[in-house]
């Protein structure tokens, strides 16, 4: 199992909808993949599953609403009893009665599951905070509350024998990234050809290097043999160029003045040693834009390279629907090469 962190510190470039089709495309690819939403505002979580679904597993009572068969209440399909949130998980050490929760994932569908996520996760950033400098000088308590995630991804993976685990993450480097981005093995960065998202980038390297040196030097010397601690790789597999929709008052070069850019500032803030002579060797896709297509896929809840003309994909929706197929068929396939020279240079 290897595990991939889909990151950016700048919000809105489309970071959930390319965790979202990239989980789907690489099961299509024949992968057995886990999807992790460790983003407090759950919009992976609410991609894959419906509301009454969600209703069922952040336990808000709205059973009476849903159809009845046999007379009996629409039972949740793809969650189990043992299903459980991010926020369940972690709930015994929020309240400090415990070590997390494991539970089973949910099944999307044959080699896709989701952990899902929870607004309530929100409220597990003071503990993360306070767990952070006990765990500088080895206190257990800390240190189970800062490898927590680490630890549920793990055992997620163990249960459904996946191949790669999808983490999502929020646009920010607050105590909850920090703990997610540390249990993951590699970090992709999904960003916009614009000045926020070469900012996002110049504020997350030097985060990812100082936790990295910290972790590495100062936390995993003093974590015991029963707790199970993640290395601290969050090793930069790349980026993927998110392409927004020209507009008339936004032309091409402007577009290409700031893709120009990237390659420079990733390679001299986020890679570690910097190193700015990169060229575009870090680029793993450039994906074009499909808002057409989003409204089409929400509304089927499905990928939008699954839209067929009685989704409503018609003509040159439809053509738009191939080309999306490819394009995330290329993305995965270019993600699962990284992962394995990765694999074999360890």
């Amino acid at each position: 199992m290897i595990s991939v962190a889909l990151f950016n510190n700048k919000g809105g470039v489309g970071k959930t909808t390319l965790t979202y089709h990239l989980a789907h495309m690489l099961q299509r690819l024949g992968h057995r993949v886990l999807a992790i939403d460790l983003d407090p505002q759950s919009n992976l979580t609410a991609a894959f599953l419906d509301e009454d679904e969600l209703a069922e597993i952040w336990q808000e009572g709205l059973q009476a609403s849903w159809p009845l068969i046999d007379g009996q209440q629409k039972l949740l399909l793809r969650a189990d009893r043992d299903s459980g949130t991010v926020a369940s998980a972690v709930e015994p050490i929020m309240r400090g009665l415990g070590d997390v929760r494991f539970a089973n994932p949910i099944t999307i569908t044959e080699g896709l599951w989701l952990v899902p996520g929870d607004l309530n996760l929100s409220a597990f950033e003071d503990k993360l905070s306070a767990a952070w400098p006990n765990s500088l000088i080895g206190d257990h308590a800390a240190l189970r509350t800062t490898t927590a995630f680490h630890r549920l991804i793990l055992d997620a993976s163990e249960r459904v024998r996946a191949d790669v685990v999808l983490v999502d993450v929020g646009p920010n480097l607050g105590a909850i990234n920090r703990a997610a981005l540390l249990a993951a093995d590699t970090v992709l960065m999904p960003l916009a050809a614009d000045l926020f998202s070469l900012r996002g980038l110049r504020n997350l390297g030097p985060a990812l290097r100082d936790w990295r040196r910290i972790w590495k030097t100062n936390v995993l010397p003093h974590v015991p043999s029963d707790i199970a601690a993640p290395q601290g790789t969050m090793t930069p597999l790349g980026y993927v160029v998110m392409q927004p929709k020209m507009r008339l008052d936004r032309p091409v070069k402007a577009y290409q003045r700031w893709l120009d850019r990237v390659p420079i500032v990733f390679g001299s803030s986020v890679l570690d040693p910097p190193n700015e002579d990169i060229g575009n060797s870090y680029e793993i896709a450039t994906l074009r834009n499909y808002q057409s297509l989003m409204p089409l896929a929400h509304d089927a809840r499905k990928p939008m390279f699954d839209l067929r003309s009685a989704d409503g994909a018609l003509g040159s929706s439809q053509t738009l629907v191939q080309r999306c197929y490819q394009d995330f068929r290329s993305l995965s396939q270019e993600l699962l090469k990284r992962l394995a020279d990765l694999r074999a240079g360890d």
